[in-house]
């Protein structure tokens, strides 16, 4: 059985915005105004993105209340992934530039991974062996649950 929570898009979607259309990853927790999903990436399996259900295009649109609620939901994903996988760093990002909906991406980097220290979208530094996900040292549902109950107490 598939337990996994089903992406409805909001009766505000935006026609043609792939975040108002689709969850955007593999879709792990929401609220009314929030999601939380996963990326699909084999280079980078520590990424997560916070995004904002309503089509908002900048994070100074948001009253006070849902900029700090965002903010409290990045954090929360951040910590789980220093206390968990021990990074040598997080990137935080909200470009927007090739979709101007809001979100955050939030995600673990090591000094072994493929692009390290250049950022995802950079180039190859190297082949990473044994595949990223082996190096991490927790299996991704396990992480996915510590991320969902971190958001539970955000």
């Amino acid at each position: 059985m598939d337990d996994r929570i089903r992406f409805e898009p909001a009766s505000t979607a935006v026609p043609g915005c792939p975040l108002c259309q689709e969850a955007g990853g593999t879709l792990l927790w929401e609220d009314a105004r929030w999601r939380v999903v996963r990326v699909v990436d084999a280079d980078f399996p520590a990424y997560y993105r916070v995004v904002s259900n309503e089509h908002v295009r900048e994070l100074s649109e948001l009253d006070p209340a849902d900029r700090h609620r965002c903010m409290a939901l990045v954090c929360a994903v951040e910590r789980v992934l220093i206390q968990t996988l021990r990074p040598d760093k997080i990137n935080l990002a909200a470009f927007g530039n090739m979709v101007p909906h809001l979100h955050w991406h939030v995600i673990a980097r090591f000094d072994w991974d493929s692009h390290f220290p250049h950022p995802v979208w950079g180039p190859r530094q190297r082949d990473v062996v044994p595949a990223a996900v082996e190096r991490m040292g927790m299996a991704l549902g396990a992480l996915d649950t510590a991320v969902v109950q971190a958001l539970a107490r955000a």
